[in-house]
């Protein structure tokens, strides 16, 4: 397993817990790397990237990949330097970001 993946696998891992949206199935790590390497989704780092573009101060607390209604959707709970939370999700394929709102 090279580096990449490695990466990719224990990020995965470590950011497991996130709440689950209806009709929406966590994809497994090995199933990651796999569409990772396929070119179907965009790397973790891209994604991570994508979500801080207009939060540039905040901090990844939590990230989750589900696969919702036929799309890979990337889910990312941001804390930024005031403490507020950002709730942002992206479409895995491309990193645009689908939907961001401050988490009350």
């Amino acid at each position: 397993m090279n580096a990449i993946n490695k990466t990719l696998l224990a990020t995965l891992i470590a950011f497991t817990g996130a709440t689950t949206v209806a009709h929406a199935d966590d994809v497994g790590p090995e199933q990651v790397v796999k569409l990772v390497n396929d070119g179907t989704i965009q790397s973790f780092e891209k994604l991570n990237q994508a979500a801080l573009a207009n939060h540039p101060d905040a901090k990844i607390e939590d990230t989750e990949l589900e696969q919702e209604y036929g799309r890979y959707i990337y889910q990312v709970d941001l804390r930024d330097a005031q403490g507020q939370e950002w709730d942002v999700e992206l479409d895995a394929t491309n990193a645009e970001i689908l939907r961001e709102e401050r988490d009350d």
